[in-house]
C-alpha cells in the first residue's frame, strides 16, 4: 500500500522515517509482453534528532533511491530475456586498476619488457657486428687469448713450486723460465715491424694509425709482457738454493719484485696514451691541438695521483723487506720438547723455531710462510698479526693496468 503524503508527512515529525518506494516497469520495455508489476521496497530508518541525523538521512534517503532503481533494472532485465544481468556488479579487474591497487607501478615493467624484445629482436644484428669484430681483429684477439693463458699457467705453477718449499722442482722451474722466454721473444718477432719492444723503454711504437682499438692492444700486450718479466725473476729466485737464500728471504724478494713490477706496469703506458691524447687531425686545426694538449694534462695529473697513491704501499714494501722482523720469540729447548720436538707444520724437527703468542712453536720458516696468507695461528686460530704480507707467496697481480 503506497502511503499518502499526510502519513508521510506524520512519519517525518516522529523520531524515525520509513521511506517506501514503488517502482513499475513499463509493459513495452520486454517487447511488448504483459511483465507483473516488481515493486522494489526499501525502509531506511532516520534518526531525525538534529540537523546532523537530518542531513544523514537525506543522504541514506538518496542512496537508498539509487540502489533501488538498479535493482529494479536488474530484475527486469532478469524477467525479460532469462538471463540474470546487472548493470550493478563489478566487472573483471582492469589490469591497470590491479596494478595501482597494489601499489606498484606498470611503467618500470613496460619498459624492460619493452628492453627485452628490443634485445631479443636485435639479437641476430648483435652477433652478426661480433663476428665481424671477430674477423677483422682475429689476429689481436688469438694474441691476447694466448697472453691470458700463458700468464695463468705461469702464475699457478710458481705459487705451487713456493709452497713445496725443499720439495721443490727445478726442473719445473727451468721450464718455466724456458716458457715464458720464448713467448715473449716469439711475440715481439710476430710483430717486428711495429717496434712494440720500445713500449718496455718508454717510447712509442711504430704503429700507424695509431687509434683507440690500436692503443689499447699495444698497451695490453706490453702490460702482460712485463708480468711476464716479473715472473721470471720470481723463477730466477726459485732456482736460488735454500742456504744461500732462505726461504723467508725469499718470501721477502717476492713481494719487493712485485711491487716494483706495478709501479713499472703503471709507468709503462704513459707516452702512448699521452701521444694518442695529443695527435690531432689537419681538419681539426688550432682547436683539436689545443683540446688535446689539454686532456693529456688531465691524463697527466691523474696519472701522478695514482703513482703517489703507490708509493706508500711501495715504502711500506721496502720497510718490511729491509727490516727482516721474525715472527714470535725464540722457543728454548724445553719449550720444544714439551710441544714434542716435531713442527706442526712441515712434520719434521724444528729448525730455528719459534714461539707464537698462544705457545705454539712452529719453525721459523714454515710459520713465515703461513703468514703470508693467514693471520690465525694455524693449531688454535687464534689471531696472532693483524695483516697479511702480500706477494710472499710468489703471485703476481692478475690486474691489467691499461691507461
Amino acid at each position: 500500500m503506497q502511503p499518502n503524503s499526510s502519513e508521510l508527512g506524520a512519519h517525518q515529525a516522529g523520531h524515525g522515517l520509513s521511506l517506501t518506494l514503488l517502482t513499475r516497469t513499463p509493459a513495452g520495455a520486454t517487447g511488448g509482453s504483459a511483465v507483473p508489476e516488481t515493486s522494489g521496497e526499501v525502509r531506511v530508518p532516520i534518526l531525525s534528532s538534529g540537523p546532523w541525523e537530518s542531513c544523514r538521512g537525506g543522504a541514506s534517503s538518496r542512496r537508498s533511491r539509487v540502489s533501488s532503481r538498479t535493482s529494479s533494472h536488474s530484475h527486469s532485465h532478469s524477467h525479460g530475456g532469462g538471463h540474470q544481468h546487472s548493470h550493478s556488479e563489478p566487472s573483471e579487474a582492469d589490469p591497470a586498476d590491479a596494478d595501482l591497487e597494489s601499489g606498484e607501478p606498470s611503467t618500470s615493467f613496460l619498459e624492460l619488457r619493452y628492453l627485452f624484445r628490443w634485445v631479443q629482436k636485435s639479437l641476430p644484428f648483435i652477433i652478426i657486428l661480433c663476428a665481424k669484430l671477430v674477423i677483422q681483429h682475429a689476429l689481436g684477439l688469438a694474441v691476447g687469448v694466448g697472453l691470458f693463458t700463458t700468464f695463468l699457467y705461469v702464475n699457478k705453477n710458481i705459487q705451487t713450486q713456493v709452497f713445496l718449499l725443499d720439495r721443490r722442482s727445478k726442473i719445473e722451474c727451468v721450464w718455466l723460465l724456458l716458457f715464458l722466454a720464448s713467448s715473449t721473444l716469439l711475440l715481439y718477432y710476430t710483430f717486428l715491424t711495429e717496434t712494440l719492444y720500445y713500449c718496455l723503454i718508454f717510447l712509442n711504437p711504430a704503429v700507424e694509425p695509431l687509434g683507440f682499438w690500436e692503443v689499447l692492444w699495444v698497451v695490453g700486450v706490453t702490460n702482460f709482457t712485463l708480468k711476464f718479466l716479473i715472473m721470471g725473476f720470481k723463477c730466477l729466485i726459485l732456482l736460488l738454493p735454500s742456504n744461500l737464500v732462505t726461504y723467508r728471504a725469499q718470501g721477502r724478494w717476492y713481494m719487493l719484485t712485485e711491487e716494483v713490477g706495478q709501479v713499472y706496469q703503471a709507468v709503462a703506458p704513459t707516452p702512448l696514451w699521452f701521444r694518442y691524447l695529443v695527435t690531432y687531425q689537419e681538419v681539426d686545426g688550432n682547436t683539436g691541438l689545443t683540446l688535446g694538449v689539454l686532456l693529456a694534462l688531465v691524463y697527466f695529473i691523474l696519472k701522478l695521483l695514482g703513482l703517489y697513491g703507490q708509493w706508500g704501499s711501495f715504502q711500506k714494501t721496502v720497510r718490511i723487506f729491509l727490516s727482516g722482523e721474525h715472527t714470535g720469540a725464540a722457543a728454548t729447548r724445553s719449550q720444544c720438547s714439551e710441544a714434542g720436538a716435531i713442527c706442526p707444520i712441515c712434520q719434521a724437527e724444528y729448525r730455528d723455531p719459534r714461539a707464537l703468542l698462544c705457545q705454539h712453536i712452529f719453525c721459523d720458516e714454515c710459520i713465515a710462510l703461513w703468514f703470508n696468507r693467514e693471520k690465525m695461528c694455524p693449531l688454535c686460530r687464534t689471531a696472532i698479526t693483524d695483516k697479511v704480507h702480500k706477494w710472499r707467496d710468489g703471485a703476481t697481480s692478475p690486474y691489467l693496468q691499461i691507461y
